[in-house]
């Protein structure tokens, strides 16, 4: 039996994503002190948990990466009734019909820029500012665009409040890029285009780096890009779901999310990224590899999701567009195996397939799953029917251990949408 390791597979969704990370299922260099913001507060153990855990645990490595991380007051970017989440994994919403990124994600596209002392760095997707906050004393100067007014002027009034001097926020379109202030040692981009923007390739200096990613609305990768004798050198590095770039991006989209009818992609886990051991369209996995072997019930290949520590999640993901307005129900089907699988922390902490949908705006949200499942059992299939919101417009299908312990194996996991 051949293994095909995968610690972590990414739903990276930094200025404006959907959501991070479902609950489980219960119904070194020293930055300029002039560019920091404020590290002694109240926040602060939950930050260094946080960093060990989550940042440096899932393996971020840099240390001036997990310095910015351990300093950066990511409670400051969300509103107060959010602050008690600020240091969990997980996105949340700030408005707008946008939310923060995960941390993780933050450090882990921070990590893949390399950022040094002397770049001039372009951000596109300011969101809340908090990518710009950790990005600020890593780099000389971090130039941010945001196309959406309001969320953009309240970043800056964060980001000057918290006295990162080294941030220069703007409003506009991030396709076009900021021409005058060209060229830019790295660009991240925090939102999704159909294709890379050509300005921006425009504006990445020589030798310089941009992560972004790219792909259709529920169908994304994560690229890395180095400009090298005036070409770009590309690596795909993780699936992700962002969502969409707007402005001229969106116009120019080309392939349009069809909730009419939902359907998972690589639900046999048999497709990789090119020169990887990565699946395609999973993302933000947790404890889980995909597993090469002869007894896979559906091909070559299943998903394996193993946890010793009760309560740790161990869990993948994947996005797809959905409407309620015609889709009554959803029939999920799937294959499982399970071998000593115990409760967590609690009795509810089991395992499961769950669906959580979100509205138009992703202001609202509810969950629905199969299982949960324990104990030791040989490949069987499942079948189940969950009620779609008549206000549902996308959702996030969620595998996991849910914080129990054990070992769970799926493979053929199926999606069928019934009519209203």
């Amino acid at each position: 039996m051949q293994r095909v390791s995968c610690c972590r597979i990414l739903f990276l969704a930094v200025a404006v994503p959907i959501l991070i990370a479902l609950q489980p299922i219960r119904g070194l260099g020293q930055p300029p002190q002039a560019d920091r913001g404020p590290t002694s507060d109240r926040f602060e153990a939950a930050r260094e948990r946080m960093v060990r855990d989550d940042i440096s645990g899932g393996g971020v490595t840099d240390a001036r990466v997990l310095a910015s991380m351990r300093s950066t007051p990511r409670h400051e970017f969300v509103a107060g009734p959010q602050r008690p989440l600020a240091y969990f994994d997980m996105a949340l919403p700030i408005g707008e019909s946008q939310t923060i990124s995960g941390p993780f994600v933050v450090a882990y596209m921070t990590e893949k820029l390399e950022p040094k002392p002397t770049d001039r760095l372009l951000e596109i997707g300011t969101g809340s500012g908090y990518q710009a906050a950790v990005l600020a004393p890593l780099v000389g100067t971090v130039y941010s665009i945001e196309i959406n007014k309001p969320l953009g002027e309240r970043a800056a009034r964060t980001l000057t409040r918290l006295g990162y001097r080294n941030v220069i926020t703007k409003i506009g379109d991030g396709f076009l890029g900021w021409p005058e202030h060209a060229p830019f040692d790295k660009i991240i981009v925090t939102c999704s285009p159909e294709d890379i923007p050509k300005p921006l390739v425009e504006q990445l200096a020589e030798g310089g780096r941009m992560i972004i990613p790219v792909g259709e609305r529920y169908d994304q990768t994560l690229v890395l890009l180095t400009k090298r004798a005036g070409a770009m050198a590309r690596e795909s590095l993780v699936p992700s779901l962002f969502v969409p770039m707007t402005g001229a991006a969106e116009v120019a989209r080309r392939v349009q999310p069809d909730g009419t009818h939902p359907a998972l992609e690589n639900g046999g886990f048999e497709e990789l990224l090119p020169e990887s051991d990565v699946p395609t369209a999973w993302y933000y996995g947790r404890q889980m590899e995909v597993v090469a072997a002869a007894d896979a019930p559906g091909g070559s290949r299943h998903l394996r999701l193993e946890n010793r520590e009760p309560g740790r999640p161990a869990q993948v993901f994947q996005g797809f567009p959905i409407d309620g307005r015609t889709v009554a129900k959803l029939t999920i089907s799937a294959t499982l195996r399970g071998e000593g699988i115990r409760p967590g922390m609690s009795a509810d902490e089991a395992p499961a397939i769950a669906v959580r949908f979100f509205d138009e705006r992703r202001s609202h949200s509810t969950q629905a799953h199969l299982g949960p499942w324990g104990g030791t059992f040989d490949w069987k299939p499942i079948t189940g029917t969950l009620p779609v919101p008549n206000w549902a417009r996308e959702a996030i299908l969620q595998v996991g251990l849910g914080g129990a312990t054990g070992r769970l194996e799926a493979d053929c996991l199926e999606i069928q949408a019934l009519p209203r």
